[in-house]
């Protein structure tokens, strides 16, 4: 949908503002929640102090318990970066951190990775909790929502999630050694290097103002940073080679659209559309793939009040992006897909509709929700509130296959 990356890596970087510089340290001043399950106490710390506890457990000697692993570089990424970039707010729902370490081919320091995270959680447990049945097995469990590790030819990466509190902020820790693909759109391809921010919070006891901040410098991975700003900016829709775009591109491109972003170049937005759809029926092709894949992302990508009015509109439009651009799917494939996201829809629409009622006075037996997809003469569904329930098992030395 766009040109190949320019040749000037310069074009990839620019200097941050001072309003930047500001709302930047305003996330990094963020108390962040992270949850614990069953009788695990919440913990509560800044941003800040959480990127340099991690970063102390990697780099600390095996003999101190650290993982004696050299951090390259700390990078803020995903929504948090472009909410800082941006002219007008921008609402985010994880805090994505990048530490550029080296993994190697082997196993060993994926788990050196997992134990120094854990490390940290155990350092920032509240005062006065008892720390002597605690184990790394428990920490994991209690805390952390997800394990992802990759590592194949292109690829050397994982990921811990923390927090398992909805409408809470999760805390993404990404640990690359080698990323083949690091964005879908130009829009979600900035990444902020921490490291002299970090520092000024180590050298100086004087706030930031603005005579007074650090150099921090941004880089765009899609290729040039203005281009990627400026579509930003102007809620545009536009990528370099979507071949590559894994199979969750195609439901992050339907958000941009459900939140009025437009496609930047109108006429090749077909050819795109039609690439995505292949993309994730090749990577999700059983139909309880696709049900766990979309439920999940309407779980994660959809909190709180105003994101969650979004989700029928969300729905309808993906039912009509793969309805006009799936072309590598047999008839009742094809069939079944939609039917899945249309029956989703009208869930979704039917607890829109509850919702409504219960905040109104009602007078009489309440109401029967009949929805009907337009196939007569009756053609209606009905549905009833599922209050999902989760057993919780220990897996601690598994990872999660990489299916984003």
């Amino acid at each position: 949908m766009s040109e190949d990356c320019p040749n000037d890596p310069q074009q990839r970087l620019a200097v941050l503002s001072f309003e930047q510089v500001r709302r930047l340290n305003d996330v990094m001043n963020e108390i962040v929640s992270i949850h614990g399950r069953g009788n695990f106490p919440t913990i509560e710390v800044r941003l800040r102090d959480l990127v340099t506890i991690v970063r102390s457990k990697l780099e600390e000697d095996p003999s101190n318990g650290g993982a004696g692993m050299r951090v390259k570089d700390i990078r803020l990424n995903g929504g948090a970066a472009s909410h800082v970039l941006a002219t007008e707010s921008q609402p985010y729902n994880d805090l994505d951190l990048i530490f550029a370490v080296e993994l190697g081919g082997s196993g060993r320091n994926y788990d050196k990775v997992k134990a120094a995270v854990l490390g940290s959680l155990f350092d920032l447990l509240p005062e006065g909790v008892s720390r002597k049945r605690i184990t790394t097995c428990s920490l994991k469990e209690a805390y952390v929502s997800k394990m992802v590790k990759v590592n194949n030819d292109g690829d050397r990466w994982s990921l811990i999630s923390l927090g398992n509190s909805r409408g809470y902020r999760n805390v993404e820790l990404k640990f690359v050694d080698t990323m083949r693909r690091q964005f879908e759109f130009s829009v979600d391809s900035f990444q902020i290097v921490l490291d002299s921010l970090l520092l000024f919070y180590e050298c100086s006891k004087l706030p930031i103002n603005e005579n007074f901040y650090p150099t921090v410098v941004g880089e765009s991975v899609y290729g040039d940073f203005q281009e990627a700003l400026y579509h930003l900016h102007k809620k545009l829709i536009s990528t370099r080679h979507p071949e590559e775009i894994r199979g969750g591109g195609l439901l992050k491109y339907c958000n941009l659209l459900v939140k009025m972003y437009k496609p930047s170049q109108p006429d090749y937005i077909k050819f795109l559309e039609r690439y995505m759809c292949s993309r994730f029926f090749i990577d999700f092709p059983d139909i309880n793939q696709q049900q766990a894949k979309l439920e999940n992302y309407l779980w994660n990508h959809f909190v709180g009040p105003d994101e969650e009015s979004l989700k029928y509109q969300y729905l309808m439009l993906l039912h009509s992006v793969v309805e006009e651009s799936t072309v590598c799917l047999m008839g009742h494939e094809r069939r079944q897909t939609l039917s899945l996201i249309e029956n989703l829809a009208f869930q979704v629409l039917c607890q829109e509709q509850q919702k409504l009622n219960n905040q109104q006075p009602q007078t009489g037996p309440p109401p029967t929700y009949v929805y009907t997809n337009g196939y007569p003469p009756n053609g209606g569904y009905y549905y009833t509130p599922v209050i999902s329930t989760a057993c919780y098992t220990c897996s601690c030395t598994s990872w999660m296959a990489c299916s984003s």
